[in-house]
């Protein structure tokens, strides 16, 4: 198994690994990432070996070739994945990465995008070993040791809370903090913000703007233990970014936004069939500029950013419940 990017995306090929595992005889799974990414992984029960690399990976090929592997997965197509393969020399097969679809999308805003998720792509790398999805879902397994206790939490958030992930790697794809704080400032629960350590500034001015009832856990927790956050909520909101993935793989009812990439990339919450709950889609269409990028800008191209600014609050506040009362005032 090949899978090197990002959080999120290994979130994405559990349900190959799970498949792998559970439908093939003795199988042994091994997975190559890179080392930033292990915490994801690490509880996994069916990946039988996690192999790891900081900046060269081809240091970790002699080592690979000597497991001679039966059959390599590839989950990422790309370069690197391209010299693993060929390098390691086993069976190998790879996915429809649709880049020049993508590229016909952002450049010229054609609908040429087939109506298929990333993860049912996946597993057209291992069709050739007979293995199916079994519809199942995402997995998110989290070590004993990253598991928050509620009682850990302020006492306000004890009785549940909504998780609102703030963060993101492209700033295109980052909800507003004065959107994030007209939704805090009508829902009916307390709020836990989450996020990373650069996230930590604009968790407090949130907060600042909202009060003691909104925490902002961003740059606190590592990411198991933001994923038992995730868990123990009762909704999230959410940028397109890997703890949106992580809330799918625990069945969140989920509000996920959408700014300069869209949905149709086939990234969305994967929540198939009977599995899936109330989820919600929040974006703009129509708009002439949208999708701009299929990954993300540290700012709008055109320089207005309506693909974010002008997402609809109430919409949001309704699913994920409304203080019919007073809500959460302004602080002071």
């Amino acid at each position: 198994m090949i899978r090197f990017s990002s959080i999120g995306d290994i979130v994405l090929t559990t349900p190959v690994v799970r498949c792998l595992k559970n439908q093939l005889k003795d199988a042994e799974i091994h997975f190559l990432t890179k080392k930033q990414y292990e915490p994801v992984l690490r509880a996994n029960p069916n990946i039988d070996k996690i192999w790891l690399y900081d900046h060269n990976f081809r240091e970790i090929i002699p080592q690979l070739r000597s497991q001679c592997f039966d059959f390599i997965a590839d989950l990422h197509r790309n370069y690197r994945s391209f010299v693993v393969k060929g390098m390691v020399r086993a069976d190998s097969s790879s996915f429809p990465k649709l880049n020049f679809r993508k590229w016909l999308t952002v450049r010229f805003k054609m609908k040429v995008l087939p109506d298929i998720h990333i993860v049912d792509r996946y597993f057209n790398a291992v069709t050739s070993l007979d293995v199916k999805n079994d519809g199942h879902g995402l997995d998110y397994f989290i070590p004993t040791e990253d598991e928050i206790a509620p009682a850990s939490l302020q006492e306000s958030h004890h009785q549940g809370f909504v998780a609102i992930v703030i963060g993101g790697k492209h700033n295109t794809k980052i909800f507003p903090s004065d959107k994030i704080v007209e939704v805090c400032k009508e829902l009916s629960q307390p709020v836990i913000l989450l996020g990373g350590k650069d996230d930590r500034t604009r968790g407090e001015q949130i907060v600042s703007s909202t009060g003691p009832m909104v925490f902002n856990a961003c740059g606190i927790y590592n990411i198991n233990q933001s994923a038992s956050l995730i868990r123990q909520s009762s909704a999230v909101l959410t940028n397109d970014t890997g703890l949106m993935h992580v809330a799918a793989a625990f069945r969140k009812p989920m509000v996920s936004v959408w700014g300069n990439t869209i949905p149709a990339f086939g990234m969305y919450p994967y929540l198939p069939g009977e599995l899936s709950p109330d989820s919600m889609i929040a974006e703009v269409n129509g708009l002439k500029c949208r999708p701009c990028s299929k990954i993300g800008f540290s700012e709008c191209p055109k320089k207005h950013f309506k693909c974010m600014k002008e997402i609809l609050v109430d919409p949001i506040v309704d699913f994920l419940g409304r203080d019919e009362g007073c809500g959460i005032r302004d602080a002071g």
